[in-house]
């Protein structure tokens, strides 16, 4: 299921692909017991959006008095929107990469700007 350095549990070292970081989210997911039938923690598509919508907003709760947010607390909470949504997407069978990549081009269109080149990486 995962590829390269496991470190502990189960996440790999290093930067991540988005279907790397979904499989740490499923081993996650799937150490807990949440996708068992018998889970009160039900990983339905309804769910994980209602769970996606609180963390978005507890994202917003860090800038609610002012422009400065703690570093270290308001990346846990964007870690836990991107979870939530890693796992939106895995259940409802969306290529997430393909899908902002999509978006992308449709706001480059809607705005008026001209997509840049993809970038060249040389190695």
């Amino acid at each position: 299921m995962h590829s390269g350095n496991v470190a502990a549990h189960g996440v790999a070292a290093g930067p991540k692909t988005l279907h790397e970081l979904t499989d740490a989210m499923n081993a996650f997911v799937e150490a807990m017991g949440w996708y068992r039938p018998d889970s009160p923690f039900t990983q339905s598509p309804r769910n994980i959006a209602i769970s996606l919508s609180l963390e978005a907003a507890e994202v917003l709760e860090h800038f609610q008095w002012g422009e400065d947010a703690d570093a270290q607390a308001l990346a846990e909470e964007l870690a836990d929107v991107m979870l939530y949504l890693l796992q939106l997407a895995y259940l409802t069978d969306i290529d997430l990469a393909h899908a902002v990549e999509e978006k992308l081009a449709v706001n480059y269109r809607r705005f008026g700007s001209p997509q840049p080149e993809p970038a060249h990486t040389t190695e």
